[in-house]
């Protein structure tokens, strides 16, 4: 029999990447001082063939009714597609200090109360670390288990025999096997982790969460297979200086990727925004210059989002563009058609853009509401405060349809708003009396209609 031979092999700590030799650059994602020496050993693996997994008829293949744990967080499960499906694991991202912890310390609390065991793994915190926290967010339950401990083979040990409804990993970064040499943390250790874990979740039909740390581009550290891996992949994400927390899922093979959940970092944990449209504008000045409404769709939910707009002389010779909560070429295309269709002079202007409560907005149906708040900005008119605006703006000039224009006036007129600019194709499917449509083709004729001193033909330049 051939005795095993090993092989010196460098793989990067960002993207997975192999190479024969050490670089200073890594060939696949391009980052510096990356690569970390492995030892390969070169014998071939005995293959196993298992007797029970053959190939089946697609028509014979069971399919059980989904079994899903509802969590008393009712964001948390709109984001989740309707709660915890048995056997799946999460992945859960997000900056230091967001609120991860939080956040599944709290479901985890909303299971114990029903009397079901949760446990808790911290590879970062001790038990009396995590005790405190729970006092702070009035968590006390004797179903609750708390365990801190890096050695993952010791937690899947320990969870064996307890039959939990859910386990929490904070953080995967934290745990290792013994078994690999590279340190915890290292690309390996979190790939074969995460697959142990994976593995464990689908033979025990238990449902794990487990949470990552992210890079400086706001990525999951980690490789990137770290994604493919799990069933759902979940973003906390929030501004630095505000206390709303957006959780978004980027990937969910039980449920859509579109929806999000809103809460709010409060003394005693995160909080439900149960109506976040009127949280988000609470604080709108009603004759503000430069202010205009949208309602967009986040998912299957309408929101409505305040935009802010400011103009100004620049100091320099080149004018500067500044978009904060929309995306920046959306913001260049809506500047240049305002300045070639609708005539207004733009090109010494600085124009800084704001989509208030720390929202991304990225849908193209707020480009309406982006081209009022800058036209009212730019000939210092306020936007109508009982006025919503929404409309795709084409390079024409023109106003295009947005999806499900019908939930959006719905949400403007829950409100108490009294009238809504939109695109004539959209009005055309909406029937309501508790809202004013007003249908335009073009955007000179939003600007004429949306701004309070622009009802008339003077007031766009020509």
């Amino acid at each position: 029999m051939a005795a095993n031979k090993t092989r010196t092999m460098y793989v990067c700590q960002q993207c997975g990447k192999e190479s024969h030799r050490w670089e200073g650059k890594c060939p696949g994602c391009g980052e510096w001082n990356t690569l970390v020496e492995k030892v390969v050993s070169s014998s071939a693996p005995q293959r196993r063939i298992s007797s029970e997994n053959r190939p089946q008829k697609l028509s014979q293949v069971e399919t059980p009714p989904e079994e899903r744990t509802p969590l008393a967080l009712t964001e948390f499960n709109r984001v989740l597609g309707g709660g915890l499906v048995s056997g799946s694991l999460v992945l859960l991202g997000g900056e230091p200090g967001i609120g991860k912890s939080t956040l599944l310390l709290q479901a985890c609390a909303c299971l114990a109360s029903d009397g079901r065991d949760v446990v808790y793994v911290s590879g970062e915190e001790t038990p009396r670390q995590t005790k405190l926290r729970a006092a702070r967010l009035g968590i006390d339950s004797d179903h609750l288990y708390v365990l801190s401990e890096t050695d993952l083979e010791a937690v899947i040990s320990h969870i064996d025999g307890m039959n939990p409804c859910l386990v929490v990993i904070d953080s995967i970064q934290a745990v290792s096997l013994p078994e690999l040499e590279p340190t915890t943390g290292s690309i390996v250790q979190v790939r074969e982790c995460t697959m142990r874990l994976m593995h464990w979740a689908k033979s025990s039909h238990v449902p794990v969460i487990i949470t990552g740390h992210v890079t400086k581009e706001g990525a999951i550290a980690g490789p990137k297979v770290l994604e493919h891996i799990v069933d759902c992949v979940l973003y906390l994400e929030g501004e630095q200086f505000s206390s709303y927390r957006l959780l978004r899922s980027a990937k969910n093979r039980f449920g859509s990727t579109n929806e999000v959940g809103i809460f709010e970092m409060q003394a005693k944990g995160m909080v439900e925004v149960s109506n976040p449209s009127q949280v988000f504008l609470s604080q709108r000045l009603e004759q503000a210059i430069g202010s205009a409404v949208v309602p967009t769709l986040e998912g299957s939910r309408p929101l409505l989002v305040e935009i802010q707009a400011l103009t100004n002389t620049t100091a320099f010779g080149l004018p500067r563009r500044t978009a904060n909560g929309i995306d920046f070429g959306r913001l260049l295309m809506i500047a240049a058609v305002l300045s070639r269709r609708a005539y207004l002079k733009l090109g010494n202007q600085d124009i800084i853009v704001n989509a208030t409560g720390g929202i991304q907005i990225k849908e193209p149906a707020a480009d309406l509401a982006i081209a009022l708040a800058i036209a009212s900005s730019y000939k210092d008119e306020g936007v109508d405060p009982e006025l919503v605006a929404v409309g795709e703006i084409g390079l024409s000039g023109e106003l295009r349809g947005v999806s499900q224009p019908e939930r959006r006036v719905a949400e403007a007129a829950r409100l108490g708003f009294k009238r809504c600019i939109l695109p004539s194709s959209s009005a055309r499917h909406i029937h309501t009396k508790d809202i004013q449509l007003i249908p335009v083709g073009t955007l000179r004729e939003a600007i004429k209609a949306g701004l309070t001193g622009g009802k008339n033909e003077d007031n766009v330049e020509e």
